[in-house]
């Protein structure tokens, strides 16, 4: 990924609240060309910049996506209900529900985005089924990150000790491996 001069830089292991915010710009700007490219693309065959930009989306989505869903649930999420079990159940509860939706918009969108890459073109129903798809995907992600980064994560950072947001980084580390 190019650097940006000025740019705050990514958190690390030591912050993984950060690193979840700092997946979240990221989720935001390959989804972003995801949407775009349907938009933009409808009705002809993808360019060699849009295949590429398209690929690089889909791969992250891929590897980096499922990554981050499991840092939430398989390390953040189990302690939050164990720290704050009055508080955040709800809210968990409806992230969960979100990724199981995106994974299967996602797996939709890539499934669609293959066939126009390898064929050149998608009928207009499959045309509408994916910006459907991207259009769905967007604004379920822009609800859910909201939530996260205005509710869960300072929640979070506020009921998780050092200890907890020590083995939270670990983690996420060992699942980088």
């Amino acid at each position: 990924m190019p650097v940006q001069i000025g740019a705050k830089p990514d958190s690390g292991f030591e912050d993984p609240l950060g690193m979840l915010q700092d997946c979240h710009r990221r989720i935001e700007r390959f989804l972003h060309i995801l949407c775009l490219v349907a938009e933009q693309a409808c009705g002809r065959s993808l360019t060699p910049e849009e295949r590429a930009a398209v690929s690089a989306s889909l791969q992250y989505f891929q590897q980096a996506g499922l990554r981050h869903n499991a840092d939430e649930e398989a390390s953040v999420f189990p302690r939050l209900r164990v720290a704050d079990p009055d508080h955040s159940q709800a809210n968990l509860a409806h992230l969960e529900d979100d990724h199981r939706r995106t994974e299967s918009l996602h797996q939709q969108v890539e499934s669609l985005y293959r066939q126009w890459m390898e064929t050149s073109t998608l009928s207009s129903q499959e045309q509408q089924a994916l910006l459907s798809a991207t259009s769905e995907l967007r604004s379920i992600q822009t609800a859910h990150i909201q939530l996260e980064e205005s509710i869960v994560f300072p929640r979070a950072a506020q009921v998780l000790d050092n200890a907890a947001l020590a083995a939270i980084g670990s983690e996420f580390q060992a699942r980088r491996r």
